[in-house]
């Protein structure tokens, strides 16, 4: 089996993209803690494609990363690329959106998932951008998931992402669709 490390220190993105890619010829790892790749970039793909670069060179490995987030249409597309650093907590993070949304009746949203592969040299291969459409609840539902899974309520589905087995959000999440693509586009199941 071919290593792809994985540019996270996020054990539930680790678990998720586990699900994908464990039974299509890749053993998955996460990066060591003493990399940092810091994301300065201002899209979900432009972040995902630094850290992938940045971990497979410091690794000499294959990477994968993803940069993802909730995009509220309500708030002009916050918290965007700053999803994972609106609060200190999953819990915190969740009550600031509330609160910033407050009684607005639009409640549109968008998880999105941008991916990247790159090389052991750090050449970007292959980058997929994955959208899911929903609307923000005005209080958690569900105990599944992570992050803003309880407040994010998918309409196709009628269940917030934390309502739903791992086996249903694979098949509506942001993430879900953007592996598809990547499995789609390059052939993963090749082993690289």
């Amino acid at each position: 089996m071919t290593i792809l490390v994985v540019a996270t220190g996020n054990h539930g993105k680790l678990r998720e993209m586990q699900s994908y890619l464990t039974d299509l010829g890749w053993e998955l790892e996460l990066k060591p803690p003493e990399i940092e790749i810091e994301e300065t970039g201002n899209t979900f793909a432009a972040n995902a494609a630094l850290k992938a670069s940045g971990v497979a060179i410091a690794t000499g490995k294959w990477a994968i990363a993803d940069d993802s987030g909730l995009a509220v249409d309500a708030l002009d597309g916050a918290p965007g690329i700053y999803s994972a650093r609106y609060g200190q907590t999953d819990r915190s993070r969740i009550e600031r959106l509330l609160l910033e949304l407050g009684n607005e009746i639009n409640r549109e949203a968008q998880f999105v998932c941008a991916i990247a592969v790159a090389n052991p040299h750090g050449a970007i291969v292959l980058q997929v951008e994955g959208i899911c459409k929903g609307e923000i609840l005005h209080s958690p539902r569900g105990t599944g998931g992570f992050g803003y899974d309880p407040i994010f309520y998918v309409p196709e589905a009628g269940l917030t992402f934390a309502e739903m087995t791992p086996e249903t959000k694979r098949c509506y999440s942001h993430r879900g669709k953007a592996m598809a693509l990547l499995i789609r586009d390059w052939g993963l199941g090749t082993g690289g």
